[in-house]
């Protein structure tokens, strides 16, 4: 009879779903931004982390881990090599997902990730100082004939920067020399240390009336340059945007990755999450998880001509 008693408990536990797998969340989730704080990934990814705390009553919190000369790559390795649990999730630009794979990092090739959707086009721009001999893309080209220009960047991979680079190409000039920074902001223009930067506006928002914005990077001019070309504007081939997004392993259960979703989408259509928009001329939005992936096919096809023009 106990026998009997004890196989009919063990019955019941194997169905209890409790038994089965916990259900998530039950434990502590760690969002993984690859960049110091105070950008917009950074902000919108703690808004995120809170309404996940507030809707699922676990502690929940950005983790930033900037890689200086890396990117955003060794963070992303540290997400790749993670449980796929959803507890560690990764708030990446899109260099992760189609610029990783190439470097060689073995966690990142192929690809691990895969979107629990896209949430944020920065508004990326290509800056000089206000006193600066040139006020426009063409300016910049003519005066980097006679003379030698520094550009400061977040990593030379990374979109931005080829981007930047390849717009060079296309209109027959070089940098003379580049470097990687963790910040790029007034401060790195003020000290002399580079003559061109580019950057999110973000970042240089206290000293904008300062500065002469060149061109942006993205699929529209911002709110705040309306009157500045982007870079497709000047070059339709190159018309890329950096976007950020919500990014977990490809064998994350996909019921932990709607939850995700659902929080994060409902924060993106807040209405502090517009505010935020018209504040800093960023584009907030969600775009759902295939979309995503057709996005990122088709950057990459974009990528690819970046990439053709400066192996030439």
């Amino acid at each position: 009879m106990k026998r009997v008693f004890l196989a009919a408990a063990a019955s019941a536990a194997a169905l209890s779903p409790l038994a089965a797998s916990a259900e998530y969340p039950e434990q502590p989730v760690e969002f993984v931004v690859p960049f110091p704080p105070g950008d917009l990934e950074d902000v919108l990814t703690r808004m995120i982390a809170e309404e996940f705390q507030d809707t699922y009553g676990v502690p929940a919190a950005v983790v930033n881990k900037p890689g200086g000369g890396g990117g955003p790559f060794p963070a992303a390795a540290e997400v790749a090599q993670a449980d796929p649990d959803g507890y560690t999730v990764g708030s990446f630009v899109i260099d992760v997902p189609l610029v990783g794979p190439e470097l060689g990092i073995p966690p990142l090739k192929p690809n691990p990730f895969e979107a629990v959707g896209i949430f944020l086009t920065y508004p990326f721009v290509i800056a000089a100082s206000g006193d600066a001999p040139y006020d426009d893309m063409e300016g910049l080209a003519a005066h980097a004939q006679d003379n030698d220009v520094a550009l400061g960047h977040f990593g030379t991979f990374l979109i931005p920067t080829q981007v930047t680079m390849a717009l060079a190409e296309k209109m027959g000039f070089g940098f003379e020399s580049e470097a990687a920074f963790d910040a790029l902001d007034c401060n790195t223009l003020a000290s002399g240390d580079v003559d061109v930067i580019n950057t999110t506006l973000q970042l240089i928002r206290p000293c904008l009336d300062e500065l002469t914005i060149l061109a942006s990077i993205g699929e529209e001019r911002t709110s705040l340059t309306p009157d500045t070309p982007t870079v497709g504007d000047i070059e339709p081939e190159l018309d890329l945007a950096l976007w950020n997004g919500l990014f977990v392993h490809e064998d994350t259960p996909q019921d932990v990755r709607d939850k995700i979703a659902a929080v994060a989408q409902e924060v993106v259509n807040s209405e502090a999450a517009r505010d935020l928009a018209q504040e800093t001329g960023a584009l907030i939005y969600w775009q759902p998880a295939d979309d995503a992936a057709a996005r990122m096919e088709k950057d990459a096809e974009t990528l690819g001509t970046v990439t053709g023009l400066l192996e030439d």
